[in-house]
């Protein structure tokens, strides 16, 4: 998979992750990754629990991955 924004631009980069929004693969250079707070929108994920995490304790706290847009939306929104 590539980075969709550096697809945009006309470079060919591998994508290191997939927006937990969205789904679009980002790069190195184009995600952003930290523990982000609930968030009600118009997305059928619920990022407060997630699959199989939801029964574990230890795993709410970690750290998601957002594409720049989709973070730039949650940190408008907070």
């Amino acid at each position: 998979m590539k980075c969709y924004e550096c697809a945009k631009n006309g470079k060919d980069t591998d994508a290191v992750g997939i927006c937990i929004v969205c789904g679009e693969g980002v790069c190195k250079d184009h995600l952003k990754r930290e523990k982000i707070p609930d968030w009600d929108g118009e997305f059928d994920i619920k990022l407060k629990c997630i699959g199989e995490s939801c029964k574990l304790k230890d795993m709410q706290p970690l750290l998601k991955i957002l594409c720049m847009s989709c973070h730039g939306a949650l940190v408008e929104n907070k």
